[in-house]
């Protein structure tokens, strides 16, 4: 899972920062088969500080991260696998 053509909307495009982008990727990379279709990260803005909060619901699986930033963002983004391609989408485009 997840390592099909991958592909971004429009909004990803236009509201995440490329490094949380292949930060993002690099997370699904790192999680063990089997992994869940549906990827979830909450992105919270903290004084300085960018919180990346990943989870999947089957198997259930939970990390946080906490990266500096001189501008964090507020976000829900999911990245879903439909067997032939990945993409990444903000949770208001689903």
């Amino acid at each position: 899972m997840f390592s099909n053509n991958r592909y971004l909307t429009k909004g990803i495009q236009t509201e995440i920062p490329l490094e949380l982008q292949i930060f993002m990727w690099e997370c699904i990379d790192k999680v063990s088969e089997p992994k869940d279709y549906l990827q979830v990260f909450n992105l919270e803005a903290l004084e300085g500080v960018q919180r990346i909060s990943h989870s999947s619901e089957e198997p259930e699986y939970k990390m946080e991260y906490l990266m500096p930033s001189e501008a964090p963002i507020t976000q829900k983004v999911y990245v879903i696998d439909d067997g032939d391609h990945s993409t990444m989408l903000l949770a208001e485009e689903y």
